[in-house]
């Protein structure tokens, strides 16, 4: 009698499961976005949603709510209701380098968010003002060294933070950290030349280089970038074995019903593994990739040991 109660009760929650998976969703899905509009992480998400409302014939809309490098748009989607109508665009920001960039940031990374999929990776470059006399990192550091105290670095997110904190720690260089709610607005005055340089991502970047109002100096990653292979990396330059992956993933608050996760999961990948999205994501300096959910909740891990020690070694302290 137990054993057929079971069975009974487990086909209840199948079929539950069924007709929920055949109904969602019912109304508007809203992606939360941690920075501002036409940042590179805002840039990626319009072309996503777009592509995710017409495969789940529902309206997609994108809410940006920059702040605390991420972390506030994280701590919203924590404590929304799990029911698949809370899409988060997260980063290596509030995934990865808020923990350990705040003392309190309100949220578990692992255990307040189910995974969903990868969306890809930025590259991050070391730009200047061109009034800057230098041509290369080892110019910069000559420079900066020969003029204490003059320079300043902007950041719009944690990738600026730990990237431009970890050139200065590693070259013992007296430059002053200026930070922003987002890139967009970080680069601005970068390009008034009110701040020196800043790390930015190629969506933001690329175009003030290829125009000329900003000089590119140095790559994040281990690997030149293939959007831009003529520009060396910080590990060429000497900041031996550095290697920064900023990336992208999209997350919904734990416990949202697993029949809800691989709807998603298959729609998204299907949206950004097509070379449609692919190129058009390429276009703006970001490389598309999806996962499946384990996958990503192992990388998640993998990054916060991976960002914990690069701000270690950074000397970066907790506010």
């Amino acid at each position: 009698m137990k054993t057929l109660l079971r069975s009974l009760i487990a086909g209840a929650v199948l079929l539950s499961a069924a007709a929920r998976a055949d109904t969602y969703p019912t109304k508007p899905i809203t992606m939360i976005v941690p920075f501002g509009p036409g940042s590179a992480t805002d840039t990626i998400t319009r072309v996503v949603a777009q592509h995710l409302g017409a495969a789940l014939k529902q309206t997609v809309v994108v809410d940006n709510r920059p702040g605390a490098n991420g972390a506030l748009a994280a701590l919203y989607v924590a404590r929304s209701a799990p029911d698949g109508y809370t899409l988060f665009m997260s980063t290596n920001s509030p995934h990865s380098a808020a923990p350990y960039l705040m003392k309190n940031v309100g949220y578990d990374p692992v255990k307040d968010f189910a995974a969903i999929t990868r969306m890809g990776s930025y590259t991050l470059m070391l730009c200047i003002h061109p009034s800057i006399p230098a041509k290369s990192v080892k110019e910069l550091i000559e420079y900066a060294k020969s003029n204490p105290g003059k320079l300043s670095f902007a950041s719009g997110n944690t990738s600026g933070v730990v990237a431009g904190e970890t050139l200065k720690h590693w070259a013992e260089l007296d430059i002053l950290h200026v930070p922003y709610k987002s890139a967009p607005t970080a680069i601005n005055d970068v390009l008034a030349g009110r701040v020196s340089m800043m790390f930015t991502d190629l969506t933001t970047g690329l175009p003030h280089v290829k125009a000329g109002t900003l000089r590119a100096l140095a790559s994040t990653r281990l690997k030149r970038s293939t959007l831009l292979p003529e520009l060396p990396t910080l590990d060429e330059a000497g900041v031996k074995g550095f290697d920064m992956d900023s990336w992208a993933a999209i997350f919904v608050p734990a416990g949202t019903p697993s029949d809800i996760i691989t709807l998603l999961n298959a729609a998204l990948r299907k949206i950004i593994d097509s070379p449609e999205v692919k190129s058009s994501l390429g276009n703006v300096g970001f490389e598309a990739f999806s996962s499946s959910p384990a996958e990503l909740e192992i990388f998640v891990k993998d990054q916060l040991g991976k960002w914990g020690k690069m701000i270690k070694d950074a000397g970066i302290q907790p506010e």
